[in-house]
Order: structure tokens, then C-alpha cells, then sequence
């Protein structure tokens, strides 16, 4: 059974792996060790991409199954990796802020997607308790590790804090003219 994050671990043991080789002195080391890289890369998005196909061609619970697979950390981290995942980023958003919402909601506050454009994701959050303003780093912590979690392809998260007006009010005495 894999662990949380456990795809974006590897994924990044990977990426300083590929670092180092940037690093060899030899040229023709450096070059023949990316040509290697480069074509495992190239046989395994082949491979995954083709069990897709089969798995997708076998109708409804073939497509049910690919959804679970990309939900999975591990197989979602290697999708998005080959750029084979079934849901695009606003999708993979979404679904990171539905996880996140009964956090904000236990604090008074609330969440909405702005936008993704260009890999930065836009979201406000707002509250009306008092606590609200003290909290706004945890729920930001939230939100941002729940979108990472989710989709850890995106480039930046802009989080806008908003605290609502509150919805009371309080009646002026008259005054005599």
C-alpha cells in the first residue's frame, strides 16, 4: 500500500537524481545518461499510455477504473507525470477545495475558485467569525496543501483572504430634530 505523498517523493527523488547528472563534468556522460532517461521516459509513457487505451476500451467500469487510478497518489503523481491524467487542472482543483471546504467551514470561513490560468490557481477565502483573521494562516496552509496534494502541476496558488461584513444590524437610537 503506498503512503501519502509518496508519488511526489519519488517524482522528487527523480528530478534531484536528473539534477546531478546536470552536474557531470563528461559532456558525453551528461548526454548519454540523459538519452537513457530520456528514452525510459518514452517507453513507459508509451506503455501507460496504451494500457489507458485498453482499460478505456473496455466501456463504462473501464473509464471508473482509470478515474480511481488517477485518484490514487502514487499512479495519479506517474499520470501527471506523463501528462496522462484523466481530469485537467480546474477539475483536480475543485476537487483539492470540496476537501478542504468542512476545515474552512469548522473556522467560519469559505472558498471560491477564482480561476486557473496558466498554471496559478486564484482562490478567495472568506469568514465572518472573529477568529477568522487569527485562522487565515491555517486555512491557508490548508488550502494549499490540499491543491498541492491534488495537483501538484500547478506553478502558484494566489489566496485573496476576505472577511464578510457581518450580517447584523444594529438599530440607531432616533434622535429628536
Amino acid at each position: 500500500m503506498t503512503k501519502p505523498n509518496e508519488g511526489r517523493q519519488r517524482i522528487e527523488r527523480l528530478e534531484g537524481l536528473i539534477h546531478e547528472v546536470e552536474s557531470f563534468s563528461d559532456p558525453a556522460v551528461r548526454e548519454h545518461t540523459r538519452g537513457i532517461v530520456q528514452a525510459l521516459m518514452e517507453l513507459h509513457a508509451a506503455g501507460l499510455d496504451r494500457m489507458l487505451e485498453k482499460i478505456a476500451d473496455t466501456g463504462p467500469s473501464g473509464l471508473t477504473l482509470i478515474d480511481d487510478l488517477a485518484a490514487d497518489d502514487l499512479v495519479g503523481s506517474l499520470f501527471l507525470l506523463y501528462d496522462l491524467h484523466p481530469q485537467d487542472v480546474q477539475t483536480r482543483v475543485r476537487l483539492a477545495l470540496e476537501k478542504a471546504r468542512p476545515i474552512l467551514q469548522a473556522h467560519g470561513g469559505s472558498v471560491e475558485l477564482l480561476g486557473v490560468e496558466d498554471g496559478v490557481v486564484r482562490v478567495r477565502i472568506a469568514g465572518s467569525s472573529g477568529e477568522f483573521a487569527a485562522q487565515t494562516l491555517t486555512l491557508r496552509s490548508a488550502i494549499e496543501e490540499a491543491i498541492y496534494e491534488k495537483a501538484p502541476d500547478v506553478s502558484a496558488i494566489d489566496i485573496e483572504c476576505q472577511r464578510q461584513a457581518s450580517a447584523i444590524r444594529m438599530a440607531l437610537p432616533m434622535t429628536a430634530s
